[in-house]
């Protein structure tokens, strides 16, 4: 399984997921080295160059570095992503 790397704090990124959603997130993330108190859950992130952002989908997270800042929008490029797996039923699983 790959950790993410990181310092400081992650920003996960949440618009109006529904907090089932949230919630796997927040634990997949956990189960990728990052601490629950490392977590900056947002609307509108406010990150530095080289931080770590989580995009939260319904079926992947995708974690990104910051590479840039231009105009109070940041650009980023994708390290990797973490699927997001759910069971007959409609709940997501641990699949680690």
């Amino acid at each position: 399984m790959q950790k993410i790397e990181y310092e400081g704090k992650v920003l996960v990124l949440n618009y109006n997921n529904p907090q089932p959603l949230l919630d796997h997130a927040i634990h997949m993330l956990e189960r990728h080295g990052v601490k629950r108190e490392d977590m900056e859950i947002t609307e509108t992130p406010s990150a530095k160059v080289g931080s770590i952002v989580v995009e939260i989908w319904p079926y992947e997270l995708v974690i990104a570095r910051v590479r840039t800042i231009r105009n109070d929008s940041f650009i980023s490029g994708t390290e990797f992503k973490i699927e997001l797996k759910l069971d007959e039923n409609g709940n997501y699983i641990d699949y680690l």
